[in-house]
């Protein structure tokens, strides 16, 4: 089961467009987002981030969890 925490910093990165950015928005630190990311994509077994693109850009697979994570976290907030 996927953390909602890893989907927040997920969501987050998608829409920064920027770990750095991502991080100052969460208000943690750049390398454990980094690593909850990676841990995200070990979990699903999937690239969520074409990180050789500058800027990086989200995969097909990522895209389509980026628009299932807006929809699960607003559940969530309901």
């Amino acid at each position: 089961m996927i953390e909602l925490r890893l989907l927040r910093y997920f969501v987050a990165v998608a829409e920064e467009g920027n770990f750095n950015r991502a991080a100052e928005r969460l208000h943690i630190a750049q390398p454990p987002l980094s690593r909850a990311i990676q841990q995200l994509e070990a979990q699903l077994g999937a690239v969520l981030i074409d990180r050789s693109a500058r800027p990086f850009r989200l995969t097909a697979v990522g895209r389509l969890l980026h628009t299932q994570a807006l929809q699960m976290l607003a559940r969530m907030e309901d």
